[in-house]
């Protein structure tokens, strides 16, 4: 039911809410990305990290998203990190991911993955890598560290390069403003508790009424609001179902243990 990373275990799907085609929604004839968003820019969003993993089904590479908060850290989904460390590569600078481009690019070091986070109720779904070679001169994104960010009728923005449900080109980097419904509208949603929905940890966000939401391939990317890493894409229903917002993993709860890597 869950999971927004690229290809997991085939049941699992990474995104928000349901799988809504641009026709059914009335989306419109611009180039929509996400699933319902716009076209984005490396220049706006250079923090911004293609995960690549060599085992993809996508010829691409696509695996995941994340985001630079150090010249040699980015930060990304735990539950994308299921593969061996080697078939993992960081791309920086590249929008189109099928268009090999010259764009910064680094196998990983090493992976931290927080020690809350586990399968059962998803919650600290946070991974923090290593890069082999450090993205220098590149804008990093600074983390949000107050918890009091996460408030109800803030509008964040997601990144990412996963699938569209047909509402744009795939593989391509999007955005998508989600408006931050409150934790009640997850709480309220039974399969939402019963999948470890936690206040303290998650961020609710999206849109009720489906045809808008990050998807498959966008897991541990960034939701940004007023420059900082408020969350990271987490899991949800589908992509872009009606009565199924997106859940984030929120930074503030797990940012000192977030920080503390930086310092590694």
């Amino acid at each position: 039911m869950l999971k927004r990373a690229a290809v997991i275990a085939g049941a699992l799907l990474l995104a928000t809410a349901g799988a809504a085609t641009a026709s059914d929604h009335k989306l419109g004839s611009d180039h929509k990305l996400i699933v319902g968003g716009t076209l984005a820019s490396t220049t706006e969003a250079p923090w911004a990290i293609a995960l690549t993993n060599s085992s993809s089904a996508e010829s691409s590479g696509r695996w995941c998203g994340a985001a630079l908060i150090k010249a040699n850290k980015i930060i990304t989904a735990a539950h994308c990190m299921i593969k061996p460390i080697g078939t993992y590569t960081a791309i920086q600078g590249r929008p189109d991911l099928s268009n090999p481009t010259a764009a910064r690019m680094s196998t990983i070091k090493s992976i931290w993955i927080h020690p809350g986070y586990n399968r059962t109720d998803n919650r600290y779904d946070f991974a923090v890598l290593t890069l082999n070679r450090p993205m220098t001169n590149v804008p990093i994104l600074p983390l949000e560290t107050n918890p009091k960010a996460d408030r109800k009728g803030v509008v964040p923005t997601v990144y990412g390069w996963g699938d569209t449900q047909n509402t744009g080109p795939a593989d391509t980097l999007g955005k998508l403003a989600v408006p931050n419904l409150g934790d009640s509208t997850c709480l309220a949603n039974k399969e939402y508790v019963d999948m470890g929905y936690a206040a303290a940890t998650n961020l609710c966000a999206g849109y009720l009424d489906g045809g808008r939401d990050a998807c498959q391939g966008d897991s541990g990317g960034p939701l940004v609001l007023n420059g900082r890493l408020l969350a990271t894409v987490s899991w949800g229903k589908g992509c872009a179902e009606r009565g199924y917002p997106g859940v984030y993993a929120q930074i503030a709860p797990a940012a000192k243990a977030i920080q503390a890597q930086l310092l590694r």
